[in-house]
């Protein structure tokens, strides 16, 4: 992936490498990683054959927010999924739920957001069966919140560690949507763009 040169309208990552120049979409990129790194906690097994539960951070001061009666019931009847995928997700009052722990991976996302898109996916899917069939589309909601958002600054170290990652991360030439996290423009490309050697 090369070394990290600048950023572009807070989106994409300009790289250099010994073919030219690498354009990486910085959003769809760090989901992909996310994603995998959740991926590989969830299917790791507890000694009982049960799912290993994704490590969680508590919060500090539990993010409220104010819930619909569908969300509240979800909550309530997941309680033992949403530990599974690392969030506390609990009433405050009746109509009002209270995030307490988030999945360490993403800790710096926005809780309540993430708390709301897990809950919604949540209710779409048969409680008995929900880990096992929803589990690719619930991990990527969850990567989709904990990912780097565009126009967030990054500086040159963070952006050569996100190359880092995507070099050490299994497909991650394309985001859980299926679009592509990167593009490579070779110097022969970069040269017939301004018709150089003509």
């Amino acid at each position: 992936m090369g070394r990290a040169i600048a950023q572009l309208q807070g989106v994409y990552i300009l790289a250099e490498n010994n073919q030219g120049l690498v354009i990486v979409d910085m959003h769809a990129a760090h989901e992909r990683i996310v994603y995998e790194r959740l991926k590989t906690q969830i299917s790791l097994t507890a000694p009982d054959g049960s799912v290993h539960p994704l490590a969680s951070q508590p919060l500090l001061i539990p993010a409220t927010f104010a819930a619909t009666p569908d969300e509240v019931a979800t909550a309530e009847a997941h309680v033992a999924t949403l530990n599974t995928l690392g969030l506390e997700i609990s009433p405050f009052s009746p109509k009002t739920l209270a995030v307490r722990a988030v999945p360490t991976t993403l800790a710096q996302g926005d809780a309540v957001e993430l708390a709301r898109s897990v809950l919604a996916e949540l209710a779409q899917h048969d409680a008995s069966t929900v880990i096992q069939r929803a589990q690719n589309e619930i991990l990527g909601t969850m990567a989709c919140h904990g990912a780097v958002r565009a126009n967030r600054k990054l500086t040159l170290e963070e952006m050569n560690a996100l190359l880092r990652d995507m070099e050490a991360t299994e497909r991650s030439d394309q985001c859980n949507h299926g679009r592509p996290t990167w593009r490579q423009l070779t110097l022969k490309e970069l040269d017939s763009l301004f018709l150089r050697g003509r």
